[in-house]
């Protein structure tokens, strides 16, 4: 056959298909996407940067806070071995009371001030009003200056009663009638300072002086976390004449002074640091008046109250520990005086509050700081914010700053 006249026709080359898209293609739409990728970017963090370096450079931070030193906590073993002790205590008096921060007894019947302002006792299964110290209304922090907010409260001679509130002062309290008289007037002047948080008191067996710790001269107990924070040594032991109504200073410079005992001889008064995590002995009296030392250094949570013991030892009550092993935010914090000031100005004090983990114990310590024993309750699962331990009857009540119920605890079972 004559194959010169056939028109020969090229088979079309096979084709491999791939992800790829044509160079040219590819190199416009990458340029593309990464552009938009870029600018969508630097959009978005300018968004969230740029809010975030105002509020730094520009606004002041609420809290001017000192650098301090704190020791590595005390080992979790020994008498500070964890344990689950304060959840064999009953809740007592539920939803009932509110935050009854301290706990005293004239007889059978129990007293504490709650966060709504008022002076109770606890008869039976009942919780009855005896004064309101402040007036209404009452439940929020804001309304605290004028409501006032019982701390720490004593019994006195011929069944008085003797009451600490943060901003109203120091005040006698008759609790047959509910007759409220004011000793000392919160907020005023002592020395050039005020009286912004007064926290607890210890009467005399006489009755005739009142040894009492005023917090800070800068914040107010609405302001506690504040006051942790800053960690200012502004805080003091001072004294009442009750007779003359004397206010004088005891011991100054004290970085958050808190629950305050006398001792049997009534020479010395313990006082608890609780920013430095330790408690203090102040002489009062006799011939070392003026000075002051160390009772117990270094414990494993801040300290609150401290009341005596039935072994001639005294209880204390800590809401948050310093764990070791473990970590501590408070312990961290205490020499980054920067990082407390950004945190203050990104974050309000009731967020930050929940960021601290709940751990509720109470020990006995005896003179020369010794530990006899612990009582635990991990997470504050049945014993919350502990704040004081009121030994009676062979029972343990302990006072909550915030918690809705009174906690007991058998000690013939423990």
């Amino acid at each position: 056959m004559n194959q010169s006249g056939l028109r020969y026709r090229r088979l079309p080359q096979p084709q491999v298909i791939t992800d790829e898209l044509p160079e040219t293609r590819d190199k416009r739409t990458g340029t593309y996407s990464a552009k938009v990728f870029q600018v969508t970017l630097v959009s978005l963090g300018g968004f969230f940067l740029l809010p975030l370096l105002v509020v730094v450079l520009l606004f002041d931070s609420p809290v001017q806070p000192e650098v301090f030193s704190l020791k590595e906590p005390p080992e979790m073993k020994g008498c500070w071995e964890p344990n689950l002790v304060l959840r064999q205590a009953d809740r007592l008096y539920q939803d009932q009371i509110l935050g009854p921060e301290s706990i005293t007894n004239i007889g059978d019947v129990l007293y504490s001030g709650t966060a709504d302002g008022r002076i109770v006792k606890m008869i039976g299964r009942r919780v009855h009003t005896v004064t309101r110290l402040g007036r209404a209304p009452c439940g929020s922090v804001e309304e605290e200056p004028s409501c006032g907010r019982p701390l720490g409260i004593r019994a006195g001679l011929n069944g008085t009663l003797f009451v600490a509130d943060a901003y109203l002062g120091l005040f006698m309290v008759n609790p047959s009638t509910g007759e409220a008289t004011r000793l000392v007037e919160g907020g005023q002047l002592i020395n050039g300072r005020k009286l912004l948080f007064i926290n607890d008191l210890a009467v005399t067996q006489n009755g005739r002086k009142v040894f009492f710790t005023s917090s800070s001269s800068r914040w107010q107990r609405r302001n506690y976390l504040q006051l942790i924070m800053e960690a200012t040594a502004d805080g003091r032991v001072l004294e009442l004449d009750v007779d003359t109504r004397e206010v004088s200073v005891v011991m100054d410079n004290l970085r958050f002074p808190n629950g305050i005992q006398l001792l049997p001889d009534e020479e010395s008064v313990l006082v608890a640091e609780t920013t430095m995590a330790r408690i203090r002995r102040v002489h009062v009296a006799g011939l070392n008046k003026g000075g002051m030392d160390t009772f117990v250094e270094n414990l494993p949570g801040f300290p609150d109250n401290v009341r005596p013991s039935s072994s001639g030892g005294y209880w204390v009550a800590m809401s948050a520990i310093r764990p070791n092993p473990g970590f501590s935010v408070l312990d961290f914090l205490s020499q980054r005086a920067w990082i407390k000031k950004l945190i203050f100005k990104l974050f309000s004090p009731d967020l930050l509050i929940k960021f601290i983990p709940s751990y509720s114990l109470v020990a006995e310590i005896h003179d020369g700081g010794v530990c006899s024993r612990s009582f635990h309750d991990p997470n504050g699962l049945k014993v919350a914010h502990v704040s004081e331990v009121h030994e009676f009857n062979g029972h343990l009540y302990l006072g909550s700053f915030r918690s809705p119920y009174v906690c007991r605890l058998d000690l013939s079972q423990v």
